[in-house]
């Protein structure tokens, strides 16, 4: 693997071509939209998927944006964060252990419901 950041070119409607370094962790712009302007130019990792059958309940990934400046705050910023979907949220570390508890708790509320809902179907507590 060379030791050169790697860059990318794209380009962007207010600024026109750029090149700009990336990220190891970035897999790329291949979905960049030209009438991006330059302040929106986002990073983006792989996404991490929790699917139920058909269904996406939650995807995140590791974002930064740059370029960001005050005026396009919910981009998530200069500071890499993770953007967790459907919540429309960049998280932090702190955000993404509150989150993971979160999901813990309910889990486990699912297992009650589980346990309860065996219980009923063994023909206990009607």
């Amino acid at each position: 693997m060379s030791a050169e950041p790697r860059t990318v070119t794209i380009t962007t409607i207010d600024r026109g071509d750029v090149a700009i370094p990336c990220p190891a962790w970035c897999a790329g712009h291949a979905h960049h939209d030209p009438e991006t302007e330059y302040a929106d130019i986002i990073h983006s990792g792989p996404e991490s998927t929790l699917t139920f059958g058909y269904t996406t309940l939650l995807t995140a990934g590791l974002v930064q944006s740059p370029h960001a400046t005050d005026a396009t705050p919910g981009l998530g910023g200069r500071t890499p964060g993770v953007s967790v979907h459907p919540l429309g949220k960049t998280l932090g570390p702190v955000g993404l252990y509150e989150l993971a508890a979160a999901l813990d708790t309910y889990a486990d509320h699912i297992r009650d419901l589980a346990d309860q809902l065996d219980t009923l179907l063994a023909g206990g507590d009607q």
